[in-house]
């Protein structure tokens, strides 16, 4: 079977790597709308990338709003602001929230109507020229055709998924996400190997899927822990940053599954962010799709060393399963609790986010497919387990 394999076009890395981009970024255009959030600007990050692009010669408006995991409501001002500033490509510096936004203003901006008429949509007309610099080592947004924007009016995560979503651009430094606190750098962390193995373990790997999972995998098992005890070492954030790209192109060529698709329901009503609530899915989640990819996760075992000669498969499988547990139990996992979710509400919304979760279309990429049913069991698992704890 023949697979299509999409990344960037281009991609710069390591020190100086935003001004090393600019030669590239002149032929984008000559107004820039940048797209972020107010602490990118507080933190002098934004200030950074104007710079840079005025040196160059290139104009630029800050659109600074996306201070949540952006709605479709944030897409439609941002649409409004560009084309009001007669800007003519796009810059997002930040989260994955900026970056998903970028790309979601770009789709409206050359397709027209509403995001809310993309979901599970193909965008017909070539988007602007975009350019994405990470400030968190997670989302893989710089690195994919992927963009999740919250319908506010019926509280679903729409999921946008089509290769004119794909950046031109990806400008990996790392001195960028030195200012990411150990909260941020914990979920955003946990998201990115959540992508990577849900990539590796999809029904839609393939070989060359698998190369960019693998490495970014040994690179988080080797480096997760040490950025988020020790935030300053920047040969751990600069593993951890080329480790989010390599997961984000896994996933936008294999897909993500099981977690993803329970995560999103849970993001979109109550407002958790998206890395942390697939950080408190992973370990349920593993121990569901387990028997469904038992020689998957056995190589993964081998990948971050905790195989053993001698080993079955399924030991092998045990092997990775129990490593991401001690992972998680040395990091600060929130739960449904810590958002002041009570139980009542929780349990109201399981049959809803179990269907929404369904129409993601991620669940059903799980070498266990799931049911609808199976997906309310394991939502109710995650509230009484965490009830026991």
């Amino acid at each position: 079977m023949a697979n299509l394999f999409l990344v960037p076009q281009f991609i710069v890395s390591g020190e100086n790597a935003m001004k090393a981009s600019m030669d590239h970024i002149k032929s984008f255009g000559t107004k820039a709308l940048v797209v972020t959030d107010s602490a990118m600007v507080s933190l002098g990050n934004v200030k950074i990338l104007t710079d840079a692009l005025s040196e160059n010669g290139i104009s630029s408006v800050v659109y600074d709003e996306i201070n949540s995991e952006p709605t479709h409501t944030m897409i439609d001002k941002g649409v409004e602001l560009y084309k009001k500033e007669n800007c003519d490509f796009l810059f997002a510096i930040g989260g994955g929230s900026p970056l998903d936004a970028m790309k979601a203003i770009g789709a409206v901006y050359a397709n027209g109507g509403s995001i809310c008429d993309y979901m599970g949509k193909k965008i017909e007309k070539k988007l602007p020229h975009m350019c994405a610099v990470p400030t968190t080592a997670g989302t893989g947004s710089e690195a994919t055709k992927v963009s999740i924007i919250t319908n506010t009016n019926t509280n679903v995560k729409m999921l946008l998924n089509d290769p004119k979503l794909m950046v031109d651009m990806a400008i990996l430094d790392s001195q960028f996400t030195l200012t990411a606190p150990p909260s941020i750098t914990t979920a955003t962390g946990v998201d990115a190997l959540t992508h990577a193995v849900e990539a590796y373990t999809s029904v839609k790997a393939f070989p060359m899927s698998d190369l960019f999972a693998v490495s970014a995998i040994k690179k988080i098992f080797a480096n997760l822990y040490e950025v988020c005890t020790n935030g300053s070492n920047e040969a751990a954030r600069r593993e951890m940053t080329i480790a989010a790209f390599e997961a984000g192109v896994a996933f936008s060529n294999a897909s993500v599954t099981i977690v993803h698709g329970m995560s999103r329901p849970i993001g979109a009503l109550f407002h958790v962010p998206h890395g942390m609530s697939n950080a408190m899915l992973l370990m349920i989640c593993l121990e569901y799709l387990k028997s469904g990819a038992i020689g998957r996760l056995c190589e993964l075992a081998k990948v971050i060393g905790v195989y053993r000669d001698g080993m079955t498969e399924e030991e092998g499988a045990d092997a990775f399963v129990a490593a991401i547990r001690d992972l998680l139990g040395k990091l600060t996992i929130k739960t449904p609790m810590d958002y002041n979710i009570t139980k009542d509400e929780f349990f109201k919304y399981i049959p809803k986010m179990a269907e929404d979760a369904l129409i993601s279309g991620s669940p059903q990429n799980t070498r266990r497919t799931p049911s609808k049913e199976d997906l309310m069991g394991l939502y109710e698992k995650l509230w009484n387990e965490n009830e026991k704890a």
